[in-house]
């Protein structure tokens, strides 16, 4: 007998969503423009709304929650509706604004091997990319990223969505998306100013800081524009591919190291604490990672990463974000990249693999930017549609 994994695409192809079946992604009678708020075809735009520091760089959310999804449902005409009213619900009860609600719904490598498109769409399954750490390759039919400057809102939406609340922001909640996922896991975490000082208490660790590094790292000349990661052409144009890791930071470890050495293992062995200070927009390097490892027998992280560009632009978009989840600090390394390859090759590029013959003193993690001090626990991947597609994106032709 048929599993029901083995029946998915064929009962989505005879509810006219599958591969050959509706073309515009909205189910019927959802016009696109029904929204009381407005609401970007790109499920992942912000940066036209997102508060500015000083410099001009974007200041992302400051409280985060993913969810990752199995589906409970075969796809079908009434599953489709049931997520885009569930959404829309979200939509009227906040604005589209860092005070509001940032969210995405992304599908899985799983969902698109089940319907027989993992082929046909620029993602596959997760795969190992260091030779260091114990890696879960993970699947899952979707995720649904919440993000706002105002913490309450992201459970306020996740109960309203799972069923929990009848209302929402003031707005009746009619439908949601219990009959349709199952909640397998959940992330969560924050970014922002002060943040991580008030949820670990580590020596040398500022009080203002941002980040658990001590480091802000979301410069805009340091990251990809929307327009570079989204999806140009085709079926899945608009959208993006996006890349979620879990990453573990053993901070008492990096706080061991005096501040001098924590920046150049962050930058490179040649910047300055007053380099740093005067940072704008972005994170200016030369190309002398190979050299730097020759004469200092150690390099810096971002001098790694940044030679992965095109045009001179990063080609992965950072949303990640610090945890304390499972009572360890880390990261949720959330990315959007217009296709995996790119963020595969800035991971290699991290790596430093390619440096090892040029310093007996850099190995796989030491003396090699920040991966003495970081593990990856596991890893997705995932296609972000654009929002007229979110609902059960089978038209891939």
């Amino acid at each position: 007998m048929p599993s029901r994994r083995s029946m998915l695409g064929k009962l989505a192809v005879a509810a006219g969503i599958g591969v050959a079946g509706c073309t515009t992604g909205a189910p019927p009678g959802l016009p696109l423009d029904a929204n009381p708020h407005s609401v970007p075809s790109r499920q992942f735009a912000q940066n036209d709304v997102l508060r500015r520091d000083a410099d001009g760089n974007e200041l992302q959310a400051r409280h985060r929650r993913i969810l990752l999804l199995d589906l409970k449902r075969e796809p079908s005409e009434e599953a489709a509706e049931a997520v885009e009213r569930a959404l829309r619900t979200v939509e009227s009860a906040y604005d589209w604004a860092p005070d509001g609600l940032f969210h995405a719904l992304a599908w899985g490598s799983t969902y698109f091997d089940d319907n027989g498109a993992l082929g046909r769409v620029p993602i596959e399954h997760p795969e190992v990319l260091t030779r260091t750490d114990d890696e879960a390759l993970q699947r899952f039919d979707a995720m649904l990223v919440l993000e706002s400057d105002v913490q309450s809102h992201l459970p306020a939406a996740e109960s309203a969505l799972f069923g929990s609340r009848d209302e929402l922001n003031g707005e009746p909640v009619e439908h949601t998306l219990d009959g349709v996922f199952r909640r397998r896991d959940r992330r969560t975490g924050f970014l922002g100013e002060g943040l991580p000082a008030e949820h670990v208490d580590v020596e040398g660790l500022e009080a203002d800081a941002p980040m658990f590094s001590g480091f802000f790292s979301g410069r805009e000349g340091s990251q990809a524009s929307e327009d570079r990661v989204a999806i140009e052409d085709g079926p899945l144009a608009g959208g993006t591919t996006a890349h979620l890791s879990h990453i573990t930071f053993d901070l008492p470890s990096w706080f061991s190291f005096d501040q001098g050495s924590r920046i150049g293992k962050m930058f490179s062995p040649d910047f300055t604490g007053e380099d740093v200070a005067d940072l704008g927009t972005d994170v200016p390097f030369a190309d002398a990672v190979r050299e730097h490892a020759r004469d200092h027998g150690s390099v810096g992280h971002h001098e790694k990463v940044a030679r992965v560009r095109r045009d001179g632009e990063p080609l992965v978009l950072r949303r990640d974000f610090n945890t304390v989840d499972d009572g360890r600090t880390g990261v949720h390394f959330l990315s959007y990249q217009r296709e995996l390859e790119h963020f595969r090759r800035t991971r290699k590029s991290m790596n430093g693999w390619y440096l090892r013959d040029d310093h007996p003193d850099i190995t796989d993690r030491e003396n090699n930017g920040i991966l003495e001090f970081i593990s990856t626990e596991s890893r997705a991947n995932f296609v972000v549609p654009p929002r007229e597609k979110r609902a059960f994106p089978l038209t891939i032709t």
